[in-house]
């Protein structure tokens, strides 16, 4: 068995110090040389090396020295040495040491007096220390707080040992008159903790005859205090009112950490809602007073908890759950934001939005380097407010228009999506916003926000002065044609090299890429114009009056952005023949957006770019072209009303499946049948504050809706029961494996199956992967036919699959030998770690486009229906499917989802599943697995292969 060890040290073992130098450095009269001997001696007795004739030197040299750092190391030596024989009987050498102790105890130095008795703290050996108790005891009226609180650990460490109630019988009683007289608040502390341990009644009774004066006791006094009334209330749940008070009147003392653990302590005992409201007030005051990032992560993820189990106490507290955002730390934002976003109200919601518009007035000062990015969560924080409450998208809607052209591309992202949203959701904003964008447009100077300005522009402007200002700014952004000369033209085939000095900035996505991109619906492609800003680094461009941001843009290369300046234009003149009476100005019109598409088609052919049009933008061109000429009923329909109506039912879709995500968050557990339920009326309230009263109604009502029924399931305990040994073997053991995040808990149960008592019975186990065992569990000995519980503690780094291992070694009185059974190997599923979760579209491309790792599985089933697979799969792997309902509905023998799911140590896990149905009905394809590490996408492909035939 291995000892318990209070001291580690490093040590190189490749320059082990010889017993001799040792013994010769501490008979010398050098206390330098006898300190770094003693040191040396330490290191090589920690590290199991025995040294027995190194003892007698020490009593002889060390012992008599005055030296305080030689009797600190002299008493380290004799706490790891060996004080007893085999059979645990005390060495008769130790009883040299013990006249030693007992004149340290009464030195006339107070560091030695106190080192020593710090000493006794991590004895055991009840020989050694019985000789010493008076010396002990004299201690405790020292008038030294050092030897007093010193001596108080001492007297708490003695009265712990098997047989310490016998060696100090009187010992609480002495502690608890010292406690009464001693004026130093570490040796109060030492005192109360030592009555808690050994006598709880007495640490009660001093705590309800001083609780006036618990508020002006020390701070490591009053986390005992804490402590104790927490296990008391556990026990004794009838008494928690007069505990809540004392509670209470340490919310006011000025130590952070004292009214942190009160409120904690509060929330744990308490559901009255004064409780939870004093709570959450101390929190939200941490929250504003302490400048520590992580204390006041902590502080948020404590009133995220609050939010869901007293969600009508916090909504009250949002205004100053807000206030944290004065914090520069980015972590403490985002998490601020979504908390209140969970507890927008229409009575708060004004307020919420008046002080998120300050926020994004702040951010355009430019004083910090991560504006942007904060300004971007703003943004998104309104978008969601909007969406909740509709009225006050008016309010915010035109100052966010205003960072349209913001060099934050991803923020621009979000305001023109976020406007795009609005603008359909309140027709009543219609007419202002189209208005408002089509006097910004020039400004924008992103190619992905002028994609989605220009559709807006297009699907919303529908009166003829709307239509004709939509087709004027287009024009005056695109500024004179042609795009470029004849002359620029022939310049650039004598001098190619000049040319691509002239236009650096040539967009990468329209370039073919080497590594295949992921489209919307599952399917692969070159990364070319058809994802713009997802795939690379989008492109920025200076604009202004005299030359326009769409021909900049255009003259970098961009076809994408070139073909839905196309569709837009034609879009426009469509509609602009519909409410214009005059044929002559439809047909001008119409002129003069042919003349514009062809100048781009011409500008894509040309050698004065260094990359010609890619063929997707070119069709798309020639699509609009054709429609111009030949218009169609038929298809101006489609052009005109199909694709916002496909909007629209987006729309409806994502507003569905929030609805759904919160009903599921919103389920309670309910009542038993048979429970008992008490009424608040009819409960008597003699001698009872309004407190304690409020205390009760809530157990009551807790009770009442199942918040005490127990969470756990019996068949689902049965099916973690794992079997590490056969019946017939003569060590049964069976483990119960419990997963907590960053820990796992093996709980083995060992029987002895034999007649005989097996001796020094130890579970050996190794990991492999991620896994690390924390501690080895020690020996045993079993009587017959016995059992033990044997816990051991497992840490888990990452979601690699990890195997652990083992075997069980015991000895038998008969024979010598050791033996061993080998245990089944225990298997860690990854489904343990990961969870469904939620991203967008174009944090998903993203994501996948950046993660390095990537598995490829190849579909292999029998299950012949694509859908059925689908579910199989989502199932199988706990993932999210992100692919709306909509793009799988219908049947055409082929199938393409994106399934996402995130781990609990943050890890990112993407999939994409591509199947396709033969002629013979069987269903072929990949299933590819990308993370941002190798362990996740080999374990969740090696779950897959195993998963997906179907009924495994």
């Amino acid at each position: 068995m291995e000892k318990s060890c209070s001291l580690l040290i490093h040590f190189d073992k490749g320059t082990p110090a010889l017993a001799n130098e040792i013994k010769e450095a501490l008979e010398g009269n050098d206390d330098a040389a006898k300190v770094d001997a003693m040191k040396k001696a330490n290191m090589l007795v920690l590290n199991g090396e025995t040294i027995p004739q190194l003892f007698i030197t020490i009593i002889r040299y060390v012992l008599p020295s005055e030296d305080h750092t030689v009797q600190k190391l002299l008493l380290l030596y004799l706490e790891n040495i060996e004080k007893t024989d085999s059979k645990g009987k005390i060495l008769p050498e130790m009883i040299l040491i013990c006249q030693n102790l007992r004149n340290n105890l009464q030195h006339p130095n107070e560091y030695i007096r106190g080192v020593t008795l710090r000493f006794l703290c991590r004895i055991c050996e009840t020989e050694i220390i019985e000789p010493l108790i008076p010396s002990v005891l004299a201690n405790l009226e020292h008038r030294n707080p050092y030897v007093r609180r010193n001596a108080i650990l001492a007297v708490n460490a003695i009265y712990k040992l098997p047989q310490g109630d016998n060696l100090l019988v009187d010992a609480p009683e002495m502690i608890e008159k010292m406690l009464t007289t001693e004026a130093d608040q570490s040796a109060k502390r030492n005192a109360f903790l030592m009555l808690y341990t050994c006598s709880q009644d007495r640490a009660i009774n001093y705590l309800l005859t001083h609780v006036d004066k618990v508020s002006d006791w020390g701070e490591s006094l009053q986390m005992v205090v804490l402590d104790l009334i927490r296990k008391v209330c556990r026990t004794n749940k009838g008494e928690k009112g007069k505990y809540i008070k004392i509670i209470l009147s340490l919310l006011t003392v000025p130590s952070a950490a004292v009214v942190f653990e009160c409120a904690g302590t509060l929330v744990s005992l308490s559901s009255a809602p004064r409780a939870i409201r004093e709570a959450s007030n101390t929190y939200c005051q941490l929250l504003l007073t302490q400048s520590d990032n992580n204390v006041k992560l902590i502080v948020l993820d404590r009133l995220d908890e609050l939010k869901s189990s007293h969600r009508d106490i916090i909504v009250d507290m949002i205004m100053d759950v807000l206030r944290a955002l004065s914090s520069p730390n980015h972590d403490i934002r985002r998490k601020t934001l979504d908390i209140v976003l969970d507890l927008i109200t229409p009575r708060n919601i004004n307020e919420v939005v008046l002080t998120l518009k300050k926020e994004v007035v702040k951010t355009q000062s430019g004083e910090l380097e991560k504006d942007g990015e904060y300004r971007q969560m703003l943004i998104q924080a309104i978008h969601s407010c909007a969406v909740k409450f509709p009225e006050v998208a008016g309010t915010v809607v035109h100052m966010l228009m205003d960072f349209l052209g913001d060099s934050n591309v991803a923020s621009a992202v979000d305001v023109i999506v976020f406007v795009r949203e609005i603008i359909e959701t309140n027709p009543k904003l219609r007419v202002s916003i189209v208005t408002r964008l089509i006097d910004t447009f020039y400004q924008i100077r992103s190619a992905r926000v002028c994609s989605c300005a220009l559709w807006i522009i297009s699907e919303y402007c529908l009166s003829l002065s709307e239509v004709e200002s939509g087709i004027t700014v287009i024009k005056q952004c695109l500024g004179d044609l042609p795009f470029y000369s004849a002359s620029e033209d022939g310049d650039n085939n004598n001098n190619t090299n000049e040319s691509v000095k002239r236009s650096p900035q040539v967009n990468a996505i329209t370039v073919s890429s080497k590594r295949p991109a992921i489209l919307a619906d599952g399917t692969y492609a070159t990364q070319s114009a058809a994802s713009e800003t997802t795939f690379s680094a989008p492109t920025l461009v200076q604009t202004s009056l005299n030359s326009g941001n769409l021909r900049s843009l255009l003259l970098t290369g961009d076809f994408f952005l070139g073909a839905v300046v196309a569709c837009t234009l034609t879009r426009l003149v469509l509609r602009l023949t519909e409410v214009q009476t005059s044929k002559v100005e439809g047909n001008k019109s119409t002129t003069q957006v042919l003349l514009i598409i062809v100048s781009m088609l011409q500008l894509g052919q040309s050698s004065f770019l260094p990359h010609p049009i890619d063929n997707d933008s070119y069709d798309r061109i020639v699509v609009c072209l054709r429609l111009l000429c030949n218009p169609d009923e038929q298809i101006k329909k489609i052009w005109l009303q199909s694709c916002r109506e496909s909007f629209v039912q987006m729309l409806v879709e994502k507003q569905q499946q929030e609805t759904e995500e919160i009903k599921a968050k919103s389920q309670v557990l309910h009542a038993q049948p048979d429970d008992l339920i008490d009424f608040y009326h009819l409960k008597s309230r003699k001698g009872m504050s309004q407190l304690e009263l409020e205390d009760e109604v809530q157990d009551d009502l807790k009770r009442a809706t199942g918040d005490f029924v127990n969470e756990g399931d019996s068949a689902n305990k049965l099916n973690r029961i794992l079997q590490l040994t056969g019946f017939s073997d003569p060590v049964y053991a069976e483990a119960y494996v419990t997963v907590h995040h960053y820990d796992i808990i093996l709980d083995v149960t060992i029987i002895n199956r034999t007649k005989a008592t097996l001796q020094n019975v130890c579970l050996e186990l190794a990991t492999m992967g991620d896994l690390k065992l924390v501690e080895r569990p020690q020996n045993y000995t079993l009587a017959p036919e016995s059992s033990k519980q044997i816990r051991a503690n497992i840490k888990v780094s990452s979601t690699e699959t990890g195997v652990i291992f083992g075997n069980i070694v015991y000895e038998t009185s008969n024979v010598l030998e050791r033996n061993v059974v080998v245990l089944n190997d225990i298997h860690i599923d990854i489904m343990d770690y990961i969870s469904p979760a939620v991203c967008s579209d174009a944090a998903y491309r993203s994501m996948w486009a950046e993660f390095e790792w990537e598995n490829k599985v190849a579909v292999n089933t029998v299950i012949q229906d694509e859908k059925e697979f689908l579910d199989h799969i989502i199932k199988s792997t706990n993932m999210k499917c992100l692919t709306p309902p909509s793009a799988l509905e219908g049947y055409c023998g082929f199938l393409a989802a994106n399934l996402y799911a995130k781990s609990v140590f943050g890890e990112d896990a993407l999939v994409n599943l591509s199947v396709e149905k033969q002629a013979d009905c069987k269903l072929s394809g990949y299933i590819r697995i990308r993370s941002k590490t190798q362990g996740i996408a080999l374990s969740l492909g090696d779950k897959i292969t195993l998963k997906q035939k179907g009924g495994a």
